[in-house]
């Protein structure tokens, strides 16, 4: 091959490499960065009826030094509940509904119950749309009178499908809650 058509196709097949290049630097991917999230208010109304029962942790100042607000009212016995959850991010004004975006992104969240004491199960009866279960939508079942806790954790980008425990789950966790309440007799 003649020096000249060798030059010619070294910087042909260099700039066939150049072009075809696939870093796009002009466009990067967006970054879905993670949703503050200072309160989470869990309401649980009687299947059979009654007044509803609201369950909060609010942490205003989300990572600051204060730790959150956490209030919780008793259950009754052998009574199954309905719940739902919101999440909201209060160090906006006014404060960003979080829920619509784990709404909206449900594949990517799910919430984790655990618990101990008189509660019989928790069972989250909303699903994405593999059919994994989110959680912002619920039913507790208690059993007969005790000391109760509750701990409710929202998993961000969680393993699914997944055995329901943090450990399964994976993820990373935006905000969690524990609730210490009695479950009475009626």
């Amino acid at each position: 091959m003649k020096p000249t058509k060798f030059l010619l196709l070294l910087l042909f097949t260099g700039f066939l490499f150049t072009a075809c290049s696939d870093d796009d630097d002009d466009n990067p991917d967006p970054i879905n960065e993670e949703e503050t999230i200072t309160t989470m208010t869990i309401t649980l109304t009687p299947e059979g009826g009654g007044d509803p029962i609201i369950f909060q942790t609010r942490d205003i100042d989300a990572d600051g030094p204060n730790p959150p607000e956490v209030t919780s009212e008793n259950l009754i016995g052998n009574t199954t509940y309905n719940g739902s959850i919101v999440v909201l991010n209060e160090t906006e004004t006014p404060p960003e509904n979080v829920t619509e975006e784990i709404e909206r992104e449900d594949d990517e969240h799910q919430f984790i119950f655990e618990f101990e004491g008189s509660i019989d199960t928790v069972t989250a009866t909303d699903t994405d749309d593999n059919g994994n279960p989110v959680g912002l939508a619920f039913r507790l079942s208690t059993l007969t009178a005790g000391p109760t806790a509750l701990t409710v954790t929202l998993r961000h980008e969680p393993t699914k499908p997944n055995d329901g425990t943090l450990a399964g789950a994976g993820g990373e966790t935006d905000i969690t809650g524990t609730f210490n309440f009695d479950v009475v007799d009626q």
